[in-house]
């Protein structure tokens, strides 16, 4: 418990509603979390959303946040939290979620009754009742649209980072702008969910973060501001509607007079701008310039740390939330811990110990064998099948166990290094790989990820690393302008090194990641 200044980290998740309290320390003191299905059943969310018979239509009723907003204070009410203390305040919300506030909210939010919940106050305050999120997948025509307009795939990606997704904001405001013309037109201001959970502390609109921004399709990410042709595709006055982008460090107001009354909060507890969950889970794993995290999970997910980004037709670039000079990078592979868990049961028993020993009885480079496993549709390449290749470049029906088991680990790792260089990343001699996630205990799997990569791998298991980066941004906020991200998070715990490169596995795998480039590249063609 501490007596002295505490920052709050809100995670206004797909799931859930989770927040917790850091000390000066960064120590965590207090978690609270309200659970969207269970909690609040009478939404009839599954997973936290509303899912249409054909799955592609997602969406989240936007009151429900509200609610669950007004229920997670309560419950640190009820638990005799001390409001009081709070000296910041930050969070992040699910990222390419978007809020329609109607004409007349604005109003609302100034002048909030404390003796009134904030449910029973902004029921009527949304045009569109059920916001769309990242799960939908119902704007393909859209995304074509967008392209075609700006000149193209690559011309899209060079100005925000991105290919046109079907869940990024842009393409959702363009639907809801060409199919309920009368709703956008009564739409007063579109927050992101990260912007709308601090209009709500602020009692105004907040503005938008730059790095929650740059996943929209709608922001250039070279000039940190709203893309005219863009905006001009994806609806009217949309510029208007969107407001300003800000810094992601910035302080976007103390907080409202209504959480003062109402909780007991201090009144010059500052607002520090929200972001996205993958921004914020950057601040949350404390990494240094030019470190890579890959967080390897049912889907494996890269976070790059960059400085000169080259954006593609795979991946996303997305403003650093730490660094106002700075980039994050972002890769998900769908391929991950299903396929490596199931080339484990079908020829390693379902045995871990006889995986791992199979990864140390085989050599690296795996006497020039290759193999590609994707069971599901990947995401880059847009590529399915399992295929492989002996060393001579010829495509063969199987592979004995060992060499299955090192092949599909390989593939995998070298995919993971290959997509970062193409997207800007530059290994050097200080880049440090941060491996979180269940497969971060297996130490020969970390080993082969160092040889690949060709650099020390660490590892470092944060929980809740969204709403322990948003605290963290708090404290960041609190502290000005001049302050560094580096010596915030200087006293917080240090990943351990647990693996270093085998001495010539650079040699190795230099060339082996050109033969899978160019392997992936030819079964890609086939799925064009």
């Amino acid at each position: 418990m501490s007596n002295g200044n505490l920052y709050l980290g809100f995670d206004f998740s797909t799931q859930q509603i989770k927040v917790l309290a850091i000390d000066d320390q960064l120590k965590v003191q207090y978690e609270f979390a309200v659970k969207f299905d269970v909690d609040l059943p009478e939404y009839k969310t599954q997973g936290g959303a509303h899912i249409s018979s054909d799955k592609s239509t997602v969406t989240t009723p936007t009151i429900m946040w509200v609610q669950a907003f007004d229920m997670v204070l309560d419950k640190m009410k009820n638990s005799d939290f001390p409001f009081s203390n709070v000296a910041g305040i930050s969070g992040s919300g699910q990222q390419h979620g978007s809020v329609y506030w109607k004409r007349g909210a604005k109003e609302t939010l100034q002048n909030l009754n404390p003796s009134m919940t904030l449910k029973e106050q902004l029921k009527n305050c949304f045009s569109i009742g059920d916001s769309p999120i990242w799960m939908d997948s119902s704007t393909r025509k859209q995304c074509d649209d967008l392209e075609k307009a700006v000149g193209g795939t690559q011309k899209l990606s060079d100005i925000t980072g991105s290919i046109a997704f079907e869940r990024f904001t842009g393409n959702q405001i363009a639907k809801i702008y060409q199919t309920k013309s009368t709703e956008y037109t009564n739409t007063e201001r579109i927050s992101l969910v990260s912007s709308f959970a601090a209009s709500l502390l602020i009692g105004l609109y907040a503005p938008i973060d730059e790095s929650d921004g740059s996943g929209m399709n709608l922001m250039n990410i070279k000039t940190r501001d709203w893309s005219e042709e863009c905006l001009k595709a994806c609806g009217k006055d949309l510029r208007e509607r969107l407001g300003s982008i800000v810094p992601s460090r910035t302080v976007v107001g103390k907080i409202s007079r209504y959480y003062v009354d109402r909780y007991g909060f201090n009144i010059d507890c500052l607002i520090t701008a929200f972001t996205g969950d993958n921004p914020s889970s950057l601040a949350g794993i404390a990494p240094k310039q030019g470190d890579i995290i890959l967080s390897l999970g049912t889907s494996d997910v890269l976070f790059l740390w960059i400085t000169d980004p080259n954006p593609g037709l795979a991946g996303h670039i997305f403003v650093n939330p730490v660094d106002t000079k700075a980039y994050m990078a972002l890769l998900c592979f769908k391929n991950s811990s299903l396929t490596r868990e199931r080339i484990c049961k079908e020829v390693a028993d379902g045995s871990w110990s006889q995986f791992s020993n199979s990864l140390k009885s085989t050599p690296m480079g795996n006497n020039g064998n290759i193999g590609i496993y994707f069971d599901v549709m990947e995401i880059q390449p847009l590529a399915v099948g399992v295929y492989r290749y002996d060393d001579k470049g010829q495509q063969v029906p199987s592979f004995d166990k060992d060499v299955e088991i090192r092949a599909v680990l390989e593939s995998q790792i070298m995919a993971r290094r290959n997509y970062s260089e193409m997207l800007g990343f530059n290994i050097s001699s200080g880049t440090r790989v941060i491996a979180t996630g269940g497969a971060s205990s297996n130490v020969e799997i970390l080993q082969v990820i160092s040889d690949i990569f060709n650099c020390n791998v660490y590892v470092k298991d944060v929980v809740n690393s969204a709403s322990l980066g948003a605290a963290i941004r708090a404290k960041q906020g609190c502290m000005g302008n001049k302050s560094k991200f580096d010596d915030i998070v200087k006293n917080i715990e240090e990943p351990v090194c647990v693996a270093k490169p085998t001495p010539g596995s650079d040699k190795i795998y230099n060339d082996m990641c050109k033969r899978y480039k160019r392997l992936e590249e030819e079964i890609a063609k086939n799925f064009v």
